[in-house]
């Protein structure tokens, strides 16, 4: 499976439109048929999905109890901002206006791979995130194994 991978700064037109990095763009498998599903994130970013690993995301979110109050919401918030753009031939792909306000993204977008997604970020929320860790890659990193 391709990894997502580094950080790029691109500008949103007037029609919500941000080009997705080539490296990402060629990355894709075929599967995903060139198309995103962009949803609501963590932390203020908007999470943009493969349409292949996003189908198996779902898979896991079905099998969540829809008894438990913490599995209704998340697949609520996840699935009712949920939205599906095919990159367009100039390698774009379209964000709603909901999506764009809650993330915060005006003019620019910085854009991060994460493994099996693309992370969107208004750049000056990054940077307050960034700067908001008080713990060193050391100490984040000492749980993990690596």
């Amino acid at each position: 499976m391709p990894a997502f991978r580094g950080q790029y700064s691109y500008s949103l037109d007037k029609k919500g439109r941000v080009n997705v990095p080539a490296r990402f763009r060629h990355a894709l498998d075929p599967e995903a048929e060139d198309t995103f599903v962009v949803t609501t994130g963590f932390d203020r970013c908007l999470f943009a999905y493969p349409l292949n690993i996003w189908e198996q995301k779902e898979a896991v979110l079905r099998e969540q109890p829809i008894t438990n109050s913490r599995s209704r919401k998340v697949v609520r918030l996840l699935m009712a901002n949920a939205a599906e753009s095919t990159c367009d031939g100039q390698g774009r792909i379209n964000i709603p206006r909901q999506l764009l306000e809650w993330a915060r993204l005006e003019k620019e977008v910085l854009i991060n791979g994460t493994l099996d997604h693309l992370e969107l970020w208004n750049p000056e929320e990054y940077a307050r995130y960034m700067g908001d860790i008080e713990d060193t890659f050391e100490e984040l990193a000492e749980d993990l194994i690596f």
